[in-house]
């Protein structure tokens, strides 16, 4: 059986926090990343396709084989509306029915894992794993400095920096 891990986030942008949570998910056959369309609790981001450039960018730079982008939201997208996650792990188990699915929480979400759409059901069918960053690096460090024309080399991956340089998502025209 394959143990893949759902490791959901915004990635707004992907930052040396979300690797390195990412990089102490070795054991797991397969790392599914999940950009968020929508934030369930109304967090402004940038543009998911320019988010799902930088995840992109930023799964080549960690360069670990196991590591890939899902799309899953993207099929379960109803218009306007937040996946949830119990959504979303119906839709992984289908499309993997062989493997065991985990999910990965960031620590950010676990005071809110409780107000989660079928909180519960959640934890009797798939597992959980509570992931904190081995670096604290948030996507909010590097928007603020963003947003204040401070340097973020030490914030992100290379390739993400360059993209996050030559977008308008440097200067914060598409939701910083």
């Amino acid at each position: 059986m394959r143990k893949i891990a759902a490791f959901g986030s915004a990635f707004n942008p992907p930052s040396l926090g979300h690797k390195s949570i990412i990089t102490s998910l070795n054991h797991f056959d397969k790392i599914l990343l999940i950009p968020s369309i929508y934030h369930p609790f109304g967090k402004k981001m940038i543009n998911y396709q320019v988010r799902c450039q930088l995840v992109d960018a930023f799964i080549t730079d960690i360069n670990l084989l196991n590591v890939e982008r899902s799309k899953i939201e993207e099929k379960l997208l109803k218009i306007k509306k937040p996946v949830k996650t119990y959504t979303l792990l119906l839709e992984l188990s289908n499309e993997f029915p062989e493997s065991d699915i985990t999910f990965v929480l960031g620590p950010d979400n676990l005071l809110n894992f409780p107000n989660f759409y079928k909180s519960e059901e959640i934890l009797k069918y798939w597992n959980i794993l509570i992931c904190p960053e081995r670096i604290s690096i948030r996507s909010s460090d590097i928007r603020q400095k963003l947003a204040n024309g401070l340097n973020i080399d030490d914030l992100t991956t290379p390739s993400v920096l360059s993209l996050l340089k030559e977008t308008s998502a440097y200067s914060g025209r598409v939701g910083f």
